[in-house]
């Protein structure tokens, strides 16, 4: 099983240019209008005047995203608008032209090309992706129903712009309005965020093991997984203890996180709010992996490239992304198998992706999807029949979990919609109470000082996820 390359890495940073929301919007806008000014042999003076008066409506959009259910007072300003400078002939052929790209991106170049020849999916993809594109609620460029309304907004008002003589102080009042609109949104209807914890971590005494194995079925939906036969995953549950209730973080994308699982920090602390990693240094604050070679001991999360960003090469290895989804997990376990042969961390992670790349390119309320996860039971099984088999399991904590669930649509996550905001938790060893179902409300930040804990480490010196010492037979608060 190979390492991603440093050309995939490379390519997976450039890729989240396109797939992340925030960022899709202006590059989107300004590569449709362009080539429409080009095409129309609209003089490039005019098409920069134009640039320059709608920036501020780039920036606003940019901070306000209007996220999940925000979205749907987009069309709001769309129509303001239109009511203020009239319905201009030539809106309909450029914004047509920005539709038709728009859906050829999402539908056919990403759901369907680029799904095939990256993870093998049929090249009929398109014939689903368009329903999941339509109905997606995530923070992505293929939410339709966030990037359509913005970018209609954005090329008319350019369009508008770059005529000289039409401006006035209309431009002025409604980027002004715009503001206005988008701050009472955000901050009066805004209120799905997790309220994460604010104190830091208080410290208690953990039975300790030898070792600990987080297994991550990235993606995995609490209710899909009870849809699912999954005989090895169950048994852990049924006689070990499940938190019923642990949250994710937002936005819950992959790397934001990992991040807060393996240092107990909220994204605002570690900085991390996408899967585009901004600066080169990664978290900004203390992880797991710190702490444990305070002690001597060694820590390894075996996932996909862009964890890297976030943690560094000598904390992660890597898998490779580009691989037909029918092998991804059975790879990536092969490959745990090796780093156990080869390096025995103390502490191993490891990120089965199938599941998630299922629900992402062929949505989460199908057959597909629930194959994969049993089929990410069956490889668990195996791993750890061959953890047993070396004496691993002796004196070890086993942790199943979820980073996110999946919304609709095109396996959505990020903005916590329903299916992707609670993620299934359990812990199973010989210090872990068996059959314990604990409904407190717990967060995902609770893993990264609970594992140093475990592990005879101190807690990461930012975090503040609460201890899960309910699990635990020998807890005692210090």
């Amino acid at each position: 099983m190979k390492s991603a390359s440093r050309f995939e890495k490379v390519a997976a940073r450039a890729w989240n240019l396109l797939n992340e929301g925030k960022p899709f919007t202006p590059i989107f806008t300004i590569g449709v209008f362009l080539t429409y000014a080009l095409w129309t042999q609209m003089p490039l003076a005019e098409a920069g005047l134009g640039f320059i008066v709608t920036l501020p409506l780039f920036i606003l959009l940019w901070r306000y995203d209007f996220p999940l259910f925000l979205r749907n007072y987009l069309w709001i300003p769309v129509i303001v608008w239109l009511f203020l400078r009239g319905t201009n002939a030539d809106y309909l052929p450029l914004f047509a032209y920005g539709a038709g790209l728009y859906f050829f991106f999402t539908i056919f170049f990403w759901g369907t090309i680029y799904y095939h020849l990256r993870i093998g999916t049929r090249w009929t993809n398109f014939t689903r992706f368009w329903k999941l594109v339509l109905k997606n609620s995530d923070s992505t460029s293929g939410n339709a129903q966030e990037q359509l309304p913005k970018v209609a907004l954005l090329l008319m008002y350019w369009w508008t712009a770059s005529d000289a003589s039409t401006l006035d102080m209309t431009f002025i009042w409604f980027p002004i309005g715009l503001f206005v609109f988008a701050w009472i949104l955000h901050h009066y209807l805004f209120d799905w965020k997790p309220k994460l914890p604010e104190a830091m971590t208080v410290d208690a005494n953990l039975p300790t093991s030898e070792k600990v194995y987080v297994l991550i079925v990235d993606g995995m939906r609490k209710d899909r997984y009870m849809a699912a036969n999954t005989p090895f995953l169950e048994r852990l549950r049924q006689e070990g203890t499940e938190y019923t209730n642990m949250e994710t973080v937002y936005p819950a994308r992959t790397v934001v996180c990992f991040s807060s699982m393996f240092t107990g920090a909220r994204p605002e602390d570690h900085g991390i709010h996408s899967n585009m990693v901004w600066n080169t240094t990664g978290v900004k604050t203390d992880t797991v992996f710190d702490r444990l070679r305070a002690v001597d001991k060694s820590g390894k999360i075996l996932g996909i490239a862009h964890l890297v960003d976030a943690f560094g090469s000598t904390d992660v290895r890597t898998v490779t992304a580009v691989m037909h989804n029918d092998v991804a997990d059975r790879n990536i376990v092969e490959r745990a198998k090796q780093i156990v042969h080869e390096e025995d961390p103390d502490l191993l992670a490891i990120q089965l992706i199938g599941t998630d790349q299922t629900g992402h390119s062929r949505g989460t309320l199908y057959s597909e999807y629930v194959e994969k996860i049993e089929e990410a039971d069956a490889l668990l099984s195996e791993f750890c029949e061959e953890l047993d088999r070396l004496g691993k399991l002796e004196d070890a904590t086993l942790i199943v979990m979820a980073d996110h669930g999946q919304a609709d649509g095109i396996g959505g996550h990020g903005h916590l919609d329903e299916g992707e905001r609670f993620v299934p938790f359990w812990m199973y060893g010989k210090n872990v109470h068996a059959g314990l179902k604990v409904d407190t409300h717990r967060h995902i930040l609770s893993l990264g000082p609970t594992i140093t804990k475990v592990l005879g480490a101190d807690i990461p010196h930012d975090s503040r996820g609460v201890l899960l010492t309910e699990a635990f037979k020998e807890a005692k608060s210090k």
